[in-house]
């Protein structure tokens, strides 16, 4: 890889921020983007080839019946003394400034030589491709695994198999807001050791 390409990939991964859904401003990205985008998830690496990566995109209207459901669906299944109504609207308004939501999901695959932690580790690094490759068009990210993510009920109402993961929803749209400065918590020479 040439020098300038290494530069521009590596502004790309050091520029990626989380935008809240709720400094998203409501304006649209065409479908055709984000299949673009989902064409890069398309190329993450993975063991054997498996792919194990599923994405269920809600845009336009259907964001808005999957928050709606999504809410039902945390009111339903969360015991009456700890359900709040607070949460439920939360979670049935948290895509309206949204553009598009995808729920990322890993789809086990059949080969029993591969662990599960490595189908887990390719879907996120397919995430990570949209995430990288949103940053790169302007796009506003958010990677949620709140509300319903991890719940059975979720799964079962998206028809996904037992074995299936939902790694998270993502959120893309715009923001008006220029994003933030980054922080590490640590060097990366604190995360390495040369053997």
């Amino acid at each position: 890889m040439q020098t300038n390409q290494f530069e521009i990939l590596e502004t790309v991964i050091k520029g990626r921020r989380t935008t809240g859904w709720a400094k998203m401003n409501g304006k649209s990205i065409p479908d055709e983007t984000v299949t673009q985008l989902l064409g890069l998830a398309h190329w993450a690496p993975t063991h054997g080839r498996t792919e194990p990566w599923q994405f269920l995109v809600y845009g336009g209207e259907s964001r808005f019946r999957f928050g709606k459901d999504h809410a039902q669906l945390y009111w339903d299944h969360t015991a009456e003394d700890k359900r709040q109504e607070a949460t439920r609207e939360k979670l049935e308004h948290n895509v309206d400034l949204a553009s598009h939501l995808v729920v990322a999901v890993m789809k086990l695959g059949e080969n029993p030589r591969i662990p599960q932690v490595e189908e887990v580790s390719a879907a996120s690094a397919a995430i990570q491709n949209i995430l990288l490759g949103a940053t790169a068009l302007g796009i506003a990210s958010f990677w949620s695994s709140g509300g319903m993510t991890h719940h059975h009920a979720l799964k079962e109402f998206l028809g996904l198999g037992h074995d299936d993961i939902i790694l998270g929803l993502l959120y893309l749209g715009y923001s008006d807001e220029p994003a933030k400065e980054g922080v590490r918590n640590s060097q990366v020479e604190d995360k390495v050791k040369w053997m």
